[in-house]
Order: structure tokens, then sequence, then C-alpha cells
């Protein structure tokens, strides 16, 4: 039996900050890890062919280096390794037509590009991004801090002392909008709106979805501002850094240590047990875990109130995503060599086919064109590929979790819904041939092909719901104070030293690894 100040349960992007935190100010910390690779959803992988490196899953970094983990973590990050490399072009739009849009990290020209296309529309985009300026504060402390702390009780009682209750409610109204709403009201030119359209698929999100007209903005305002960094040989070297920082500090690490059930004493912990039967004991427990999970599998019946585990068993999980990793022999010749040098590059019909294949997700149907993001990591670290070598990392980011169906009526459904190898690699055969269409040299240049299914993707990390990259719907109601569920406040649980981070708890997902930050930061003050 050995003792800590604070267990963590997953090594996850919260889990890491979270340690990272601590042990820095002093905390002996063990992270416990159930899967062979620390990281959670960070891996780099030879998934295709010799010399070429995949980010398995998660890659670019714009919410970390945005984020308070970061701000206090990174001096010793980098000296433990931690580079990034970046651009002046995150991101594009490419339609089926062959007409494509770049979007770069000067407004300026954005909004001069945006014009020349419909005049008004870079002016409208202007005043989204400065709507984004003027309520800084507001939209950077609601999602990014503890919504019950004092300190955004004081935010907001100082805003409507200045502004007055009336303009401070006025803010919620187009905050609550869809994009839907914001990019038909707002812009003419259909590439534009298919430009800005598909990065709410990155939020969990969809066009019609509340709120979505507001990340749509946060996003474009924080790709101006830091583009879209990759790690340099790698996001697996993220993980490197962590281990390296945390065990200088007197952190601990295991893998292969699948957690059974966290111990209770009363309404205290106490500790963890694993499967293989050790204890762990320590004042803090901290699960970067679904709710799904903590309430149902890690805590007895009796150690959580019945309304709590209720709300647990409610939660929902939004649609599958789907992975695709290529190695080319040749950078892709696009129709425009500009498209080489977009980090991430959206394939879509517009708005309305985003719409769409959403809609088609979740009905259980396998899109007929769904949205399909293409990463260029060798734009920008060409490290990752042998000389004169590329590759692709591309998401699909509306598919089932189980399937019904075929939008397209080509690929049969398994009776149970499951996804299948061949389904899979069928799917990703009708994204591939979309890809080719306007990259001649690609089909001839692939040399290696991984195909990673939503069910893959599940079986690699639990919370990761059949394929959902983000722990959990991000609906209105699974959102913000009601995240992870109405039931609890911010990180906190029923059980005394029983902490709640991860993608599935407050600000949701991405790597920003803010939620573990506030943990850590509560139990241990600078």
């Amino acid at each position: 039996m050995s003792t800590y100040d604070a267990i963590i349960v997953g090594s996850g992007i919260n889990s890491l900050v979270c340690a990272g935190v601590l042990a820095k100010r002093g905390k002996k910390v063990l992270v416990l890890e159930r899967e062979g690779v620390l990281g959670g959803c960070i891996r780099t992988e030879a998934l295709t062919a010799p010399g070429y490196l995949h980010d398995t899953m998660s890659t670019a970094h714009p919410l970390f280096v945005t984020g308070p983990g970061y701000a206090e973590l990174k001096d010793g990050l980098h000296a433990n390794g931690l580079d990034y490399c970046n651009n002046g072009t995150p991101t594009g739009v490419l339609l089926p037509d062959g007409r494509f849009l770049i979007m770069g990290r000067d407004r300026a020209a954005n909004i001069a590009g945006m014009n020349a296309l419909a005049p008004g529309d870079g002016d409208a985009y202007a005043e989204g991004m400065g709507f984004v300026e003027q309520n800084a504060e507001l939209i950077f402390s609601l999602l990014g801090n503890e919504l019950w702390s004092s300190s955004v009780g004081k935010m907001m009682l100082g805003r409507v002392w200045k502004q007055g209750a009336h303009e401070t409610l006025a803010f919620f109204g187009p905050a609550m909008q869809s994009c839907r709403a914001w990019l038909e009201t707002q812009f003419k030119d259909e590439l534009v709106r298919a430009l800005l359209a598909p990065w709410v698929l990155h939020t969990g999100l969809g066009p019609e979805s509340p709120m979505s007209a507001l990340m749509a903005r946060v996003i474009a305002f924080t790709l101006e501002g830091v583009g879209l960094p990759l790690v340099k040989g790698g996001n697996a070297r993220t993980v490197d850094a962590f281990r390296a920082l945390i065990e200088g500090a007197g952190g601990h690490f295991e893998t292969g240590a699948d957690v059974a059930e966290v111990l209770v004493d009363g309404k205290k912990t106490r500790g963890v047990r694993i499967s293989d039967g050790r204890v762990f004991e320590a004042r803090q427990v901290i699960c970067n875990v679904t709710p799904t999970q903590l309430y149902g599998r890690l805590l007895k019946q009796d150690d959580a109130p019945a309304p709590l585990r209720r709300q647990a068993t409610e939660y929902r999980y939004g649609k599958g995503n789907m992975q695709i990793h290529l190695a080319l022999s040749e950078p892709p010749q696009w129709a425009d060599p500009q498209l080489r040098e977009v980090i991430y590059l959206h394939l879509t019909p517009g708005m309305d086919g985003v719409s769409r294949a959403v809609n088609e997700a979740e009905r259980g149907l396998l899109p007929a064109e769904g949205t399909v993001c293409v990463c260029q990591p060798c734009a920008v670290d060409p490290s990752r590929a042998p000389e004169g070598g590329w590759i692709m990392w591309i998401q699909l980011p509306e598919c089932p979790r189980s399937i019904r169906g075929d939008a397209r009526g080509e690929i049969e459904a398994t009776a149970d819904g499951k996804w299948s190898a061949d389904i899979a690699e069928r799917y990703a055969d009708r994204a591939i041939e979309r890809i080719a269409a306007h990259v001649p040299n690609l089909k001839a240049s692939i040399i290696g092909r991984k195909v990673i299914s939503p069910a893959d993707l599940e079986r690699m990390n639990m919370n990761l719901v059949g394929g959902d990259p983000y722990s959990g719907e991000c609906a209105i109601d699974q959102y913000l104070f009601w995240r992870p569920v109405r039931g609890v406040k911010d990180h906190s649980t029923p059980i005394k030293g029983l902490y709640h981070i991860g993608a599935s708890t407050h600000p949701g997902p991405g790597l920003s690894g803010a939620s573990g930050f506030h943990v850590a930061n509560a139990l241990a003050k600078r």
C-alpha cells in the first residue's frame, strides 16, 4: 500500500496538467493509466510505413497554448523538449467545384478577402471578431474558469454595475445564436459561410446548435491569434515533456493500471483499488473519466446519491469520429499550391452540407457527403515523414456511433449496428475519393493507410464512448453550468476529496487542460 497527496485516474491532457501543477507546487502525485501508453488522446505512432509519424487521435494545440496550465508550466515543458511548429495559414475550405478560401492570421487580409467575394462579408467578419474582443472578459471567464467561483461572480456583478442588467443580458442573445443564424443573416457568400461553418464540429456542435455562433467566432478569433500550433516530432512529445517535468518534481506514473474502485470511508475518499488488487491511498483522488464511469463503475452504489447516479446514466454522448492516416511518397498536388500550406483544410459542399451530414450521423446514417478535415503536419513539420514524403491526418467528424444505414445507399449496416473493419474501410474510401478529386497524384502516392473507426477509438480510450471524441454531447443542457451533470458544481463530487476532471466536465473538450489546472490550483494554492 502506497500513500500520496493526490492520485489522478487517467493520463490525458487534463491529468497531465493537473499532475504537473501539483508536482511543481510540492505535492506527491501518482498518475494511473489503464492503457499501456500514457496520454489519453495524445499519441504519436508509426501507423502506416517506416519513418512516417502520425498523431493517432488529437493533434493541434491552440487551446493548450492559450490556457492557464501552459502559462504556468511552459518553461518546464520546453526545457524538457516540447517545441511547436506553426505558420500563417491555419485553415481553409475547399468546395466540390474547386473554389477555395484560406483564412490566415492577418485580420486585415481576411477582411479584404471576404469583402472581395461579397461586399460587406469582410465587415461582418470584423464585427464578429469585435464582438469577441468587446466581450472577452465575459466570454473567456465563462468558457475557461470555474463557473461557481467567486471570481466569475464578481466579474458578472462588475459588468452589471458598469453596463446595467439590460446590457449585460443583451450579450446572451447573440451568444446563444446558432451558427446558421449568424452566417445566414450576416454573410452573403457561400464560400465564406463554408469556411466558418465546419469549425463548430470541432466543438461537438452543429450549425443549428444553440451557442454555435459564439463558438465559431471564438475559434476564428483564436486561429487568428495563435494559429494551429503542432508539436514538432509529434504530439506524443507533449507527454514526454510532461512526464519528465512531473517525475523531476517527484511524481510517479503507472501504465496498465486499471482503477476498479474509488475507496470511500463514510463520505471521504481514501484512495483507489486497481484491478490487480493493489491499493493506493491519497487525501485526494482526481478522476479523468466520464460521469458514466465515475458514478456507474468506480463508486459503489451507496457512495453517491440516487438522483446523481440517475443523471449520470442519462448523460448523452455525441457523434462518433473517424481518423484516417495516409503516408504519401510525395507532397499532394492540390489544384492550387497555396492549399498545401493550409494546416486544417475542410472539404465540404458548404454550410448546408455540414448541417445535412450532422443530421444524418445523428440519425444513425453514414453521411452521403460528410465533412472531411485534412490536416497537413508536414506543411510545418517535415520531420513527420522521410525526406520528400508527406502525411495526411484526416478526420471525419460526422459519424454515427451505431449504424442504421447509409445515406447514399451503398454500404450495408451490420445487424447489430456495430462498426466493422469492412464498413470503416469502405467509408474511408468515400473520403479518399473526394480528396483525390482535387489531388491528382494522391492515389498513386499512397504507400500506407490506417483507418481508425469510432469503435476503434473507444477501444483505445474508454472515455470516447461510441467514438465520441468529446466525451459527451456538448448541447447547451450538458454544457457550462450543467456539465458534467446538473447535480454537481464545477469539478466537485458528493465525496470529500474526490474530484472530476476531463472533457466530460467544464469547460468541455479540447486540449486545453483547463479542468485539470483548476482542480490542481484549488488543491495546491501558489
